[in-house]
């Protein structure tokens, strides 16, 4: 069996446009003040009938619409995507398909279109239920804005998820504390909780780089708000199945277990990443970043630079990346046939001395104590 299949298959599917750009953000997205939708559309059609000729067989487990931000999207371009997926690929009974969304952009006639279309799960991008710190992360959105288009959300589909970032300027444990409490008590499913993070090429990185941005956490306050987390979510029954995100039973988001559980997925979309295993290779792709760039590219018929073959070394320090960052971590049988000496024994040793991670059978998983310090113990851990 090759490995993929223990990961599933997967489609992801990249909208580069945002109204606005968020200054925390390094994704690829840009501001558009005219998008032709139609020839947008005709150009991801074009892009799934290449890759559906190349994986043609296949069971498609998900599909995600990402961004940018996809709920700018009209209706009927989702909607003539998704007919054109079920008509390219064997469909699982199950079929999660998701889309994010601004809050900004929810009108209930728009979701409603979407669900029409086949969307059944929606990741809602809150960020804060702070009115002045949306104001701080650059949000076109008000706390009142987010919570209508959550009960938008949440009338409209089954499953709704929604991010938040914590650890921002200013922020107290106890804020942290209070507004996580919150966004419990508004009966979602699925949170996705991230640090504040200041990358490069950012307008965050750069007001940083010149000595602005002030308030920002210290590192032990940072990782106390990660404490905190774990322990409420945990005791409101959504516990983390990996190190961001966190659910009720049967609600974690079966897309991303394709990345982190090491499947195949195909990226369509400026700058959209993938992984595909054909003739027994997998190959990594990479598409053309500049929205531009892609949209000439797709409807010449190659909308992806050159692919590089990833070897069974990579794809074993790939899963032992990803795999730990799960709840139930990784099959350690399954690593070693892709690389026997992926895992330094002893590092395994040590980590195990330490209580960084836990043994059981030939499943590795991290301790709470060792996610905490996730990076340090997988570079212990790599051969």
């Amino acid at each position: 069996m090759e490995d993929w299949r223990n990961g599933g298959f997967g489609l992801y599917l990249h909208w580069p446009f945002c109204q606005s750009k968020c200054p925390y953000c390094d994704f690829n997205s840009h501001v558009a003040t005219r998008i032709d939708q139609s020839r947008w559309q005709a150009a991801y059609l074009a892009e799934i009938d290449r890759v559906g000729r190349e994986t043609s067989g296949r069971v498609l487990n998900t599909v995600f619409f990402g961004g940018g931000t996809p709920s700018l999207m009209d209706p009927e371009v989702v909607h003539a995507i998704l007919d054109r997926v079920r008509s390219t690929w064997n469909i699982a009974n199950d079929l999660e398909v998701t889309l994010e969304a601004n809050p900004g952009s929810v009108e209930a006639g728009r979701f409603r279109a979407y669900a029409e279309g086949g969307v059944n799960r929606i990741s809602m991008g809150v960020q804060a239920l702070n009115d002045a710190d949306l104001r701080r992360l650059g949000r076109l959105h008000s706390v009142a804005e987010a919570r209508a288009a959550f009960d938008i959300a949440r009338a409209t589909f089954d499953r709704v998820s929604f991010d938040l970032i914590y650890a921002r300027q200013d922020q107290t444990l106890p804020q942290w504390e209070a507004e996580l409490r919150e966004a419990l008590s508004m009966a979602v499913d699925h949170l996705s909780m991230y640090q504040l993070t200041i990358e490069d090429g950012t307008a965050f990185g750069d007001r940083l780089a010149r000595g602005g941005l002030k308030g920002l956490p210290s590192d032990d306050l940072g990782a106390d708000m990660y404490a905190l987390t774990q322990e409420v979510c945990e005791a409101h029954g959504m516990p983390a199945y990996e190190i961001s995100n966190h659910a009720r039973d049967g609600a974690e988001s079966r897309h991303n277990r394709i990345y982190w559980q090491g499947g195949d997925y195909a990226g369509i979309g400026p700058g959209a990443h993938g992984r595909l295993t054909l003739d027994s290779i997998r190959w990594a792709t990479v598409a053309q970043r500049m929205p531009a760039a892609w949209l000439a590219a797709a409807e010449a018929g190659r909308g992806e630079e050159p692919r590089e073959a990833v070897p069974p070394s990579e794809m074993a320090d790939e899963y032992l990346i990803m795999g730990l960052r799960l709840r139930e971590g990784l099959d350690l049988t399954r690593l070693r046939a892709l690389a026997p000496k992926a895992i330094s024994e002893r590092g395994l040793t040590d980590m195990l001395d330490l209580g960084m991670v836990a043994l059981e059978g030939e499943r590795l998983r991290a301790t709470p104590q060792g996610r905490v310090v996730l990076n340090a113990v997988i570079t212990a851990l790599a051969a």
